[in-house]
């Protein structure tokens, strides 16, 4: 690996990042807009790329999970084009007071907001995130380096070339977003260690990937979470809600972080729902593992063990467990979640209250589909990740989730 190379791309990333922080609204929306313009513009130019991306990932034997994050259609694309000029609809953060107050002797203090400087990312197989971070990245004020894997090299190129060639047509500075694929696994390791040069470090992909970032890096990092997620079905569920939402939570996307893992069916719901349930799941070729409870209750259902609890499928399969009570309930909840997202079906209003209250997750749900937790359905436009943290940023991370504060001290003379 060059060193020296290396070292020159994020420092262009940084100086440009010092410009930016000073660009208008207006400068930085424009260079959101002409982003949006070169992606639909070049989708075939896009699509050639990711084919390549595709071919080589099904010849290594990729998951069909992860092919269908890595894939960029025409339609997603054109999607990823509209979530950018959602993000130009969205008030800049930076400037913005959070809070300030006159002192007593006169002196003014204002808290406001201001730019990390540089933020870094590092996922895989997920093309879609070069665009989303960069856009969110723009619009606050940060530069972006980018860490896409190898998995998505030609893809996250091609697109990190259009979105530097759409931020210079604009007159601001196209070495704002940076990618270090090609520096190779190095790449990240150096990444995670450039303190100085990035200020903030952002991993998104599997729990292996995160754990490393988090235990390695020295740069901070804001954790995102793989998602063990769980559906609660309650004594009290109304059936028509707790088939369409399960279904929904775990067939919509099965593939992303937001999409249930686990279902939780309370005793009293059991006999009454539960056939129901599994066979809409069945339908919709999922494969369930279940508890002795759950087997007698539902045809097909595999024997479930304590792997199928604490693992995140990201594919057509689901574990299924038949629980006593709420307390039960949260109690496999707090063993086996990630504290991602976790989701009750229930018509009493003190069961949906204790589940909001005593559920330690980022995004806790009555009545919705668990693949409502995402930023573009918060109003976010696009999304950096989904903290599972708890410090700074929790849940969808939009656009202040990406600045720190600064005070500034407005004075006439007073000394102390």
């Amino acid at each position: 690996m060059n060193a020296d190379a290396f070292l020159d791309r994020l420092d262009r990333a940084r100086r440009a990042a010092r410009s930016l922080a000073t660009a208008t609204t207006a400068q930085k929306n424009a260079a959101l807009s002409a982003i949006a313009e070169t992606i639909e513009t070049n989708v075939p130019l896009v699509v050639e790329a990711n084919a390549l991306d595709l071919a080589r990932g099904r010849e290594s034997g990729m998951a069909e999970g992860l092919l269908d994050r890595l894939l960029l259609d025409e339609s997603r694309l054109r999607g990823l084009a509209s979530a950018v000029r959602d993000v130009i609809g969205l008030a800049d953060p930076v400037g913005e007071v959070v809070r300030g107050s006159t002192l007593a002797n006169g002196v003014q203090i204002t808290q406001v907001r201001v730019p990390f400087g540089v933020v870094g990312a590092i996922y895989e197989a997920r093309p879609n995130v070069t665009v989303d971070i960069a856009a969110l990245a723009l619009k606050s004020g940060n530069g972006a380096v980018l860490r896409g894997g190898t998995a998505a090299e030609h893809s996250n190129r091609v697109l990190v070339e259009l979105i530097q060639r759409a931020i210079t047509s604009v007159g601001l500075d196209g070495d704002a977003v940076q990618t270090v694929d090609e520096f190779g696994r190095e790449g990240a390791n150096r990444l995670m260690r450039a303190r100085g040069y990035i200020d903030v470090l952002i991993p998104r992909g599997s729990a292996g990937l995160i754990s490393t970032v988090v235990q390695e890096s020295t740069v901070p990092v804001i954790e995102t979470g793989s998602g063990i997620v769980h559906v609660f079905v309650d004594a009290s569920a109304d059936e028509e809600k707790a088939v369409a939402i399960v279904r929904n939570a775990k067939t919509h996307r099965p593939s992303v972080c937001n999409a249930a893992e686990t279902l939780l069916v309370h005793r009293d719901a059991a006999e009454r729902l539960l056939p129901r349930i599994a066979r809409a799941l069945a339908d919709e070729q999922v494969v369930l593992w279940g508890d002795e409870r759950a087997r007698t209750l539902a045809d097909d259902l595999r024997a479930a063990d304590d792997h199928v609890w604490a693992t995140e499928h990201l594919s057509l399969e689901m574990g299924v467990r038949v629980v006593d009570s709420l307390d039960e309930a949260l109690a496999h909840i707090d063993r086996y979640s990630t504290h991602h997202t976790e989701a009750i079906v229930t018509e009493d209003y003190a069961s949906a209250q204790r589940f909001l209250a005593e559920v330690d997750s980022a995004v806790v749900m009555v009545n919705a589909s668990t693949r409502f937790t995402d930023g573009g359905e918060f109003g976010f436009g696009a999304e950096v990740g989904i903290s599972t943290q708890k410090l700074h940023a929790r849940g969808p991370m939009g656009l202040p989730e990406l600045t720190s504060t600064k005070w500034l001290v407005r004075g006439s003379g007073q000394i102390r």
